[in-house]
């Protein structure tokens, strides 16, 4: 995203000042984004580790039913929770997982 408030440099102060307790990645090249098939912002994925490899892909879908142009449906982060929940309980996470909905990725030539 070319607007000013989303440079790496203000992500980065963001990332501090919020504590993420995860790596922060600016991904200039694109290549990660390609890499994990990124077709919109925002696009949502869960990783779990386990034995038989580093991590593996276990969600990669929407955060929600909300949408900006549908007041009706309150942002909630449902879909995304669940994922998380049931990684941390030990359950599978479904295979039926609704796409993100957002702006499309410009990219790079």
């Amino acid at each position: 995203n070319s607007a000013s408030q989303d440079g790496p440099e203000f992500m980065a102060e963001d990332a501090k000042l919020f504590g993420y307790p995860f790596p922060y990645l600016y991904d200039e090249s694109q290549e990660v984004a390609r890499d994990f098939g990124a077709v919109c912002t925002p696009e949502f994925y869960v990783f779990k580790k386990d034995g038989r490899r580093p991590f593996e892909l276990v969600y990669h879908g929407q955060f929600d039913d909300s949408r900006p142009s549908n007041n009706n449906i309150p942002v909630t982060g449902r879909d995304l929770s669940l994922a998380i929940d049931r990684v941390l309980s030990g359950q599978l996470v479904p295979s039926e997982q609704k796409p993100s909905v957002g702006c499309s990725i410009k990219w790079h030539p």
